[in-house]
């Protein structure tokens, strides 16, 4: 089993957290009711967070390779 370190877990649960909030905001949507807008907010912000790590990760890489 792979040990993953703490930033590793955060970006793991904030993924599964934000494929949640999707879910639940297509679900409510599928129901015939109205969404809060909270739900859209929250897995935008946590998909923001996301890419600003991939972001950093690919800006690490590459500075690693240059020098």
């Amino acid at each position: 089993m792979t040990k993953f370190n703490t930033v590793e877990m955060i970006r793991i649960w904030a993924t599964l957290t934000g494929l949640f909030l999707v879910a639940l905001y297509f679900a409510v949507l599928w129901l015939g009711v109205a969404p809060s807008p909270m739900i859209a907010m929250l897995a935008t912000a946590i998909g923001g967070f996301e890419i600003f790590f991939f972001g950093q990760d690919q800006w690490l890489k590459r500075r690693g390779k240059h020098g």
